[in-house]
């Protein structure tokens, strides 16, 4: 059974992989013999020591997804580095928090643009590397909750993460014939970063943990088996597909 989540020669890039989410998932897949590039804003010292426990090589990358960047400078990067990339985790995302009335232009462009646009330019640039290099590539998006719902004084994330389901099914029908499979994953509410604010309100920590039909918040661990089936080659003939995790709060 091992052998259908073996990665061993693989390459894969995380984004937004310094912390929560994205370093669990980095590592999981360093378990599962990837070799890692990761790709963040600031250093990240934790995940490069824990990728090197796993056995694997790591290359570390400073980029601002907030900012413009360039695509074709990163993917160089990674296969001067690593030999090139079979695997793409789009979990870099940020998010504001107003109402609704008082929200502003800016918060909206700086989180379509790290959530949605940089997601947008990164799959091309890697899928276009894939095709070029004859990989049959897996690029996996990280969507939300919010794909589903509309969620409270967060329009700019939720639209982007509604977005990140419509491009996975955009990319999907396109990358098919190709032998590139682009899947989605939907965490539920996770203890992260992100959500720090939310588990710092009494009054929305309590809403939202007994809502949770599992009981608790998500953590990084819980996404491991679900980025390794959509990363396995194992998993070729599944794409288009977005995956909720999330203790089943989609069926309360």
């Amino acid at each position: 059974m091992n052998a259908l989540f073996d990665l061993t020669g693989k390459t894969a890039l995380v984004t937004g992989a310094r912390t929560g989410l994205g370093r669990g998932m980095a590592l999981a897949l360093a378990r599962a013999g990837a070799d890692i590039a990761a790709l963040g804003s600031s250093p990240m010292p934790e995940t490069a020591a824990l990728v090197g426990e796993a056995g694997v090589r790591f290359h570390e990358m400073m980029v601002d997804l907030s900012k413009p960047i360039d695509t074709t400078a990163i993917i160089a990067d990674v296969a001067a580095a690593l030999d090139g990339i079979d695997i793409l985790v789009n979990n870099a995302g940020t998010i504001r928090r107003a109402d609704l009335l008082d929200y502003s232009e800016a918060d909206w462009d700086s989180v379509l643009d790290v959530n949605l646009k940089a997601a947008f330019l990164l799959s091309q640039a890697v899928a276009r590397h894939m095709v070029s290099t004859g990989r049959a590539g897996r690029i996996v998006n990280i969507a939300s909750m919010l794909t589903f719902q509309g969620g409270i004084r967060v329009p700019a994330y939720a639209a982007s993460k509604h977005g990140i389901a419509g491009l996975t099914k955009a990319m999907a029908s396109e990358l098919a014939p190709c032998g590139i499979t682009v899947n989605a994953i939907a965490p539920g509410y996770m203890a992260t970063d992100n959500t720090e604010a939310l588990r710092n309100d009494p009054d929305r920590n309590t809403q939202i943990s007994a809502r949770i039909p599992m009981g608790r918040w998500g953590t990084p661990a819980d996404l491991t088996t679900a980025v390794l089936f959509f990363a396995a080659p194992a998993s070729g003939y599944v794409t288009g597909t977005v995956l909720p995790v999330d203790g089943g709060w989609l069926v309360r």
